[in-house]
């Protein structure tokens, strides 16, 4: 669902209310800071179970946003992100056993030296603190961000959007019996340390789908230290946009498959059907295909043919476009801005390149530098192609589909950055964690 900005005043109430979600959120990350691996997977194991013995109160409570989004028209894409049923839960159960099985991070040691006059020094990896989820649609999300927040050290609050408001609830209920009983805080983090369980303020839901309570959360800078956007394009530059906390996002999933001249005919058709139609609505699904001229003649058609049989709409340049045209094979001229679309449906924008250094710089000028692939024998223009594309996420024989944080073995993925700065490409553990120095002398003074 497309996100609108608004102009109406934020009410004094719901300015209190967020503004008290994020002290709670501030409170609960200094006791996770220093929470032992220990504590951290046990909660989780206990979420785990919990998942899959909910899993009918989950569908009922995904029934209700389902019937929602289909009065409100979503797309079958967006229903299809938003839905829930018995194995999406186990997927999500199994990630979170995953992350728990995973090693903590807080506290590894990144670097030590020694200084002259005997210092020791080490950087030591350390939370984030407070990081705020802006998301839609998915459900999981829900789960991923809370289970990586939570093992890493810091306070999440998820604020998920209005079309899985009931599935949300139910999750973050879920959460609270995995954590703990509790609903405040006791006077200190030693305290802490002599129960079972974690504060449960450690993970928190805006409870409204009011959207002048983002425009609060994103102010409150002085409280959360980073915000994550998951969602559509519009979401996402809003954030950016008002936000005075720092951001780590991608705008969109605009994703190149590249078809070498040297390319296998087999894996390439498999790689493209898997990486258009097995779940076209997510941001790693390709939505640009480019094929080498030397090969387009013959294997275009080929590919076209598979891709229809799956309802993908092919949209040609002119030579593609004269290819098919010469089989009888059915498609529409693409338009300038196909080329730089994220369909997130069975569509993709077709083009004939006349080189490997011409795929390159027609990925890095129209790509949004998320995932994109090459399939070729030949391991010259494969390491071309890896080192020459600016993207996040690289592939070689390989489908877009894999840039994922469980699939990498990050058990989850908190999102899929493409900035420059801290983290690029999916987060998980250890790109939710800064670092602090921590010196240790014998009595050294400066002179």
């Amino acid at each position: 669902m497309p996100f609108c900005g608004y102009s109406h005043a934020v009410s004094t109430d719901l300015v209190q209310l967020v503004t008290a979600i994020a002290q709670r959120a501030r409170a609960a990350s200094r006791v996770l800071a220093t929470a032992s691996a220990e504590a951290k997977n046990a909660a989780l194991a206990r979420l785990a179970e919990l998942l899959l013995g909910s899993t009918d109160a989950l569908l009922a409570a995904n029934a209700k946003d389902l019937a929602a989004a289909r009065e409100n028209n979503l797309t079958g894409a967006q229903i299809d992100r938003l839905t829930l049923d018995a194995k999406r839960i186990a997927q999500m159960a199994e990630g979170v056993r995953r992350v728990a099985a995973l090693p903590d991070p807080v506290g590894e040691e990144l670097e030590r030296t020694v200084r002259p006059n005997g210092l020791e020094i080490r950087k030591l990896r350390v939370p984030i603190g407070v990081i705020g989820i802006i998301y839609e649609s998915r459900p999981n999300v829900t789960i991923d961000c809370a289970v990586l927040c939570l093992k890493s050290g810091n306070a999440a609050i998820l604020r998920g959007g209005t079309e899985s408001f009931h599935t949300n609830r139910m999750l973050v209920e879920i959460i609270h019996q995995a954590l703990s009983a509790r609903s405040t805080l006791p006077s200190s983090s030693e305290a802490w340390a002599k129960e079972d369980g974690l504060p449960a303020d450690a993970v928190q839901l805006i409870p409204t789908t009011d959207r002048a309570a983002l425009t609060t959360l994103l102010k409150l800078d002085d409280l959360i230290h980073c915000i994550i956007p998951r969602g559509g394009e519009s979401l996402i530059r809003f954030v950016v946009e008002n936000s005075t906390i720092p951001v780590i996002k991608h705008f969109k999933g605009v994703c190149f498959v590249y078809i070498d001249k040297d390319a296998d005919p087999d894996m390439a058709e498999h790689i493209v059907i898997n990486a258009k139609v097995q779940r076209p609505g997510v941001c790693n699904a390709a939505e640009q295909l480019l094929v080498h001229v030397g090969v387009a003649g013959a294997f275009l058609p080929r590919l076209a043919r598979a891709l229809l049989e799956k309802n993908v709409e092919l949209r040609c340049d002119a030579a593609s476009a004269a290819i098919l045209q010469q089989h009888g094979l059915a498609h529409r001229a693409a338009a300038p801005e196909d080329f730089t679309t994220e369909f997130l449906d069975l569509i993709i924008a077709v083009r004939v390149t006349p080189s490997l250094d011409d795929a390159i710089a027609t990925i890095n000028r129209d790509s949004s530098a998320h995932s994109d692939a090459i399939v070729t024998r030949d391991a010259g223009a494969a390491r071309c192609f890896l080192a020459g594309v600016d993207s996040a996420t690289v592939f070689w024989n390989a489908s877009t589909r894999f840039n994922d944080g469980f699939e990498f073995g990050l058990g989850a993925e908190i999102g899929i950055s493409t900035d420059r700065l801290h983290a690029r490409g999916p987060m998980g553990l250890r790109e939710l964690c800064s670092y602090k120095y921590v010196i240790t002398g014998t009595g050294q003074v400066r002179g």
